[in-house]
């Protein structure tokens, strides 16, 4: 059962703010960056991650936590770490040369669901199949929301 809640929560933690996106629209968004560039003249992060997206999943995680009886602190480290990973994958990305919200499966999967996976393990147990379960099963779930979510946000902003 524990990689079922971790899953559930690597999954909400990355998809509140994309929720609060769709409910709020561009209201209160305003960039983590401020629209600082790096060295290399590209957004250091880019537009879509915002303090509301952060402050979203920092908020919101913990509460799921406590709905699947697992410790809201514990929440909160998940969605730190899941937040941390997909920062750091935007950060990747623009160094790529990739525009803001750019897709590229795999990576944008990958670091948002290993490190709190591996917070995970390390507070409630498992191993490494825990872990591979966790990011694996996010994986999938992201790739096939992520086109469904951007047909209902065409439609919806018609």
């Amino acid at each position: 059962m524990e990689w079922l809640s971790i899953l559930v929560l690597v999954s909400w933690a990355n998809g509140a703010p994309v929720m609060a996106r769709l409910v709020f629209g561009r209201r209160g968004c305003r960039a983590l960056d401020g629209g600082a560039r790096w060295r290399d003249g590209r957004a250091l992060l880019g537009p879509s991650k915002t303090w509301r997206g952060v402050g979203t999943a920092l908020a919101s995680t913990p509460v799921v936590a406590w709905t699947l009886g697992v410790s809201p602190l514990l929440g909160l480290g998940v969605a730190a770490a899941a937040m941390t990973g997909d920062l750091a994958t935007s950060f990747l990305k623009r160094r790529l040369g990739d525009r803001s919200s750019a897709a590229r499966p795999g990576l944008d999967q990958f670091t948002e669901a290993l490190l709190p996976a591996l917070l995970a393990v390390a507070v409630l147990g498992g191993g490494w199949t825990t872990v591979a379960a966790v990011v694996a099963g996010f994986t999938l779930i992201d790739l096939a929301l992520t086109p469904l979510i951007a047909r209902l946000w065409r439609r919806w902003r018609r």
